[in-house]
């Protein structure tokens, strides 16, 4: 058996997120049956996190074992011609030592777009989020510094939340404008449940106005997800790469580098 390693990207508007669900369609059936006519027989991946219904990935990092003798580029060529315009396999890999796709990453990146104009978008309907209030990128921006750390992120996770715990470092957050857009760039360990999306909500009401700039420390502190606002939108939401220690030769996305020296592994 040997174990392959894949980098994915697709858009997650007419997914019903990555995890395989008795009903509807999801990435992760999507690439297993692909995957599987590669091989000539059933291929299971395992991905380094699960992305909600309407979430997309730019780089989603997954791994399979098989017996099958394939040239990487098979992987890669055979794949996508199997897989719909949503999804593609971007490139393929043989897994190094003890390489998990989960376990083995050191942090997680994530960045959410904000459409921020009076109209909403004929061409990016679900792969932004939308919001006609005009926000200040720059409070957000400094609420967003009181989540660096390791905190108890309770009051940003969902009520279903899965997790044992809700204790996450977080490497870094930044808020900024490019022309129309605001985006959220946030690295950690690793994610609970929408927390993303719940910290975009929050931080969408201070750049509103409509929440002092001290609200997340505030929120931090009292530790009640009910209290924290409503959940954004999972269209702007992106997964945008995964960091491994070196040993296991993967490229990583040059946004790692703003990693604190000594950034840890999450722990399972």
């Amino acid at each position: 058996m040997s174990r392959i390693v894949l980098g994915i990207e697709y858009d997650g508007s007419l997914f019903l997120g990555w995890q395989w669900q008795k009903e509807g369609r999801t990435v992760q059936e999507t690439v297993e049956k692909a995957l599987s006519k590669v091989a000539d027989q059933k291929i299971t991946v395992c991905c380094t996190g699960r992305t909600d219904s309407g979430v997309h990935a730019l780089e989603q990092v997954v791994h399979f074992d098989t017996d099958a003798k394939r040239e990487l580029k098979s992987w890669v060529m055979g794949g996508n011609i199997n897989l719909p315009e949503d999804v593609r396999i971007i490139w393929a890999k043989h897994a190094v030592d003890d390489f998990h796709a989960r376990y083995s990453a050191i942090a997680r990146f994530y960045r959410y777009i904000i459409l921020n104009r009076q109209m909403k978008s004929a061409l990016s309907r679900k792969q932004v989020t939308w919001c006609f209030n005009p926000l200040d990128e720059v409070k957000m921006h400094q609420a967003a510094q009181a989540l660096i750390g390791q905190h108890d992120f309770s009051s940003f996770r969902a009520k279903g939340c899965q997790s044992v715990s809700p204790n996450r470092l977080m490497h870094f957050i930044k808020v900024y404008r490019e022309g129309e857009n605001v985006i959220i760039d946030l690295s950690a360990n690793a994610f609970l449940h929408h927390m993303v999306r719940n910290m975009a909500g929050v931080l969408m009401a201070i750049g509103a106005g409509d929440k002092p700039v001290g609200w997340t420390e505030e929120l931090l502190e009292i530790k009640q997800r009910k209290k924290a606002g409503v959940t954004a939108p999972p269209y702007g939401l992106y997964l945008g790469g995964v960091y491994y220690p070196e040993k296991y030769g993967i490229a990583k996305n040059p946004v790692f580098d703003l990693l604190p020296a000594g950034a840890k592994r999450f722990e399972h």
